[in-house]
């Protein structure tokens, strides 16, 4: 069954906010010592960028008006591919830094695809 830009914004702002809950009340030093955050986090971000993939192929409109978009890919395939060589330090910046506005502007999305 095909899906829709709806579905990829949902799997994208859900992944995030999962990756911001996980992150809430830690700190950047619980990666190393802590496999299953480190584990939880990396495996939010790696769905956020590959609904936000998706989402660009199917509706390119969309895709447009995420800011850092090739960024944001770029991140996930790092995180898939590149795992051995991942900067936790950069990825808890990101994360923490960007992350809130990213899902702010992920629901504003949802909430014009879905009215």
């Amino acid at each position: 069954m095909p899906r829709d830009a709806a579905s990829y914004l949902w799997d994208a702002e859900g992944a995030a906010k999962l990756a911001l809950e996980f992150m809430a009340g830690r700190r950047v030093a619980d990666l190393d010592s802590d496999v299953m955050l480190r584990s939880a986090l990396e495996r939010q971000i790696q769905i956020v960028g590959e609904a936000l993939s998706q989402l660009a192929r199917l509706e390119p409109a969309y895709g447009s008006r995420i800011p850092d978009l090739p960024r944001i890919v770029a991140l996930r395939n790092i995180l898939v591919h590149g795992y051995a060589v991942v900067d936790h330090e950069r990825l808890w910046d990101i994360s923490s830094e960007e992350l809130p506005a990213l899902r702010r502007l992920l629901q504003q999305l949802l909430d014009e695809v879905t009215s």
